[in-house]
């Protein structure tokens, strides 16, 4: 009894187990007793001047918790390390960028360590020569890594926008150690209670093919996605080919000041299978040729005693190969506490852009002609060593006889600029603008995306703007080594121009103040910062609460 008590304490203590970054520790030095050749480990820059192999690979994959650190030796770290089932190494090894016998790359090695760390059910991941062998002119690696807690039962609450979402689910990021997640769930948010099951197998029998199944049976209809792909997994990935098919039913709502101003139905069918080719990495780039086939159908429905404030939405079907070009730049680096909280962060500094063309004809079965595009990229800046910038852009929509339709233009730009070693100025600027959007796409502006004082989805048009600053605080206090500490206080402002479908104008510029509390969750995982804000609007409107809460789980500070 005492034993099966204790592990459901720890199992609660171990579900809500959070932040705290150890430091790396150094590779082991070489074992000179079996060793032969065994001499000073060179530089990295000197093994790939004297074209060294990799030798052999050392993976270590560390508990949860560090019993040697101070503070973690207590018996209930130790029991959530016995309790948690550790990812296998053989996971770890068919994730590596590298093998034995291949030249030693510093290029890899890195990038290895970024899609490590991109692993939800990793903390964090450094790989470092180990051994340099000088007669074999062969080097042994040692890569590390550092699990988290990955079964995460509970229940789970947000609020922002003056809405609330609820849920309960059994989710393990690490299913069996074998890096696959399975979750079972139940939530409720504004638009509909949905009972969930979600597979994802990012290393489907430890290959580099990806296989997702999900499902949800909703309170409006149901929706399934199947997805089995080889991607890009690397720059120096050669090439990549999949297949997507989802299809189901919903109630769509189209909002006005925060409140639903009508509903329709919506039937979604669609179906891609797609590839692409690349000669890999090749002067700091990484250039792909891409191409595939899609089939789109979308149709509208009007629901039993619904009146509708603005006309349904057409019916849409959509049958188009399509081809497109991708550039990446590689131009990373890593850095601690910007967006998220005592963990290492890859900043991606490189350009990149991706542009799709698809010809949609009646011959391919098709409704109608018309040329489907889209494009995306990104830039950065490193204005010195305390500022950087970071933009991101993007364009989609369509040209159709009558010209553009449902044409979507974004873009944003982010202002890091760090004023000392725990507190950093941020600084935001999105805009959008939409020509001829589709009757079911709506450009809004609330509480949900940005305008943290203001109810969710209150503003809506066919432009916007939305503006922030945030002066960020880091601190080193580790709660009962659960938890990392941060802060925030901030100021929104934005506004959207055009009519919405229903013909009403904006209400002009709105803005907000407030002072956020941010708690970072690296020990599991779940995402990696809880957001608790307190927005007051500056600009109220009658009906209109004076005061925001907002709750939230998210990938950044």
């Amino acid at each position: 009894m005492r034993t099966n008590a204790r592990r459901g304490l720890v199992a609660l203590v171990a579900a809500l187990l959070a932040a705290g970054a150890p430091a790396a520790a150094s590779a082991p030095a070489c074992d000179d007793g079996g060793a032969a050749g065994a001499t000073d480990l060179p530089s990295e820059d000197q093994l790939e001047a004297r074209g060294a192999r990799i030798g052999s690979i050392d993976i270590e994959v560390e508990d949860i918790f560090d019993p040697t650190q101070p503070g973690e030796s207590a018996a209930p770290y130790r029991w959530a390390n016995e309790l948690h089932l550790n990812t296998h190494e053989d996971a770890i090894r068919s994730q590596l960028l590298f093998h034995e016998s291949d030249a030693y790359s510093r290029q890899k090695i890195s990038e290895t360590e970024r899609l490590l760390r991109g692993r939800r059910y990793l903390f964090d991941a450094w790989i470092d020569p180990a051994c340099y062998h000088a007669e074999q002119n062969t080097v042994d690696v040692h890569v590390r890594v550092r699990d988290v807690w990955s079964l995460n039962p509970g229940l789970h609450f947000s609020r922002k926008g003056g809405s609330n979402n609820v849920g309960f689910e059994l989710q393990d990021e690490d299913f069996l150690g074998r890096g696959s997640l399975v979750s079972v769930g139940w939530a409720s948010d504004v638009d509909r209670s949905s009972l969930l099951f979600d597979y994802d197998d990012p290393q489907l029998f430890g290959s580099w093919w990806r296989a997702r199944v999900a499902y949800a049976d909703n309170s409006d209809g149901s929706f399934g996605n199947l997805a089995i792909e080889r991607p890009f997994y690397s720059l120096d990935t050669r090439w990549s080919a999949g297949t997507r098919l989802t299809g189901g039913d919903r109630t769509d709502s189209r909002y006005q000041l925060g409140k639903v101003l009508d509903e329709f139905t919506q039937n979604v069918e669609s179906f891609e299978a797609y590839g692409g080719v690349s000669e890999g990495l090749r002067d700091g780039w990484s250039r792909r040729w891409l191409g595939g086939v899609r089939y789109e159908r979308d149709t509208f429905d009007t629901i039993a005693d619904e009146a509708l404030a603005a006309p349904l939405p057409a019916d849409r079907k959509f049958v188009y190969p399509w081809a497109g070009l991708e550039w990446i730049e590689d131009d990373f680096e890593t850095t601690r506490n910007q967006d998220q909280l005592a963990r290492t962060e890859d900043l991606k500094y490189g350009r990149s852009l991706r542009a799709e063309l698809g010809l949609a004809a009646p011959a391919w079965g098709a409704d109608r002609t018309a040329a489907i595009f889209a494009m995306t990229g990104d830039a950065a800046q490193r204005l010195d060593e305390s500022k950087s910038l970071f933009f991101t852009s993007s364009l989609g929509g369509r040209w159709e006889s009558d010209g553009l339709r449902d044409v979507l233009l974004q873009g944003e730009a982010r202002y890091y600029q760090r004023q000392r070693p725990h507190v950093m100025f941020y600084a935001d600027a999105r805009a959008a603008v939409a020509q001829k959007p589709d009757l079911d796409h709506q450009l809004l502006l609330g509480g949900d995306n940005g305008l943290r004082g203001y109810p969710l989805r209150y503003q809506s048009g066919t432009a916007s703007a939305l503006f922030t600053v945030e002066e960020r605080f880091y601190t080193d206090w580790q709660p009962f080594h659960l938890f990392h500490i941060g802060a925030a206080a901030f100021a929104d402002a934005g506004r959207t121009w055009g009519r919405d479908v229903a013909g009403e104008l904006p209400l002009g510029w709105l803005s907000d103040i407030g002072v956020g509390l941010r708690i970072g969750n690296t020990r599991t995982g779940l995402g990696n910062v809880l957001h608790v804000d307190i927005a007051v609007p500056l600009v109220t409107q009658p009906g209109m609460d004076s005061v925001q809460l907002l709750v939230e789980t998210r990938r950044s500070f």
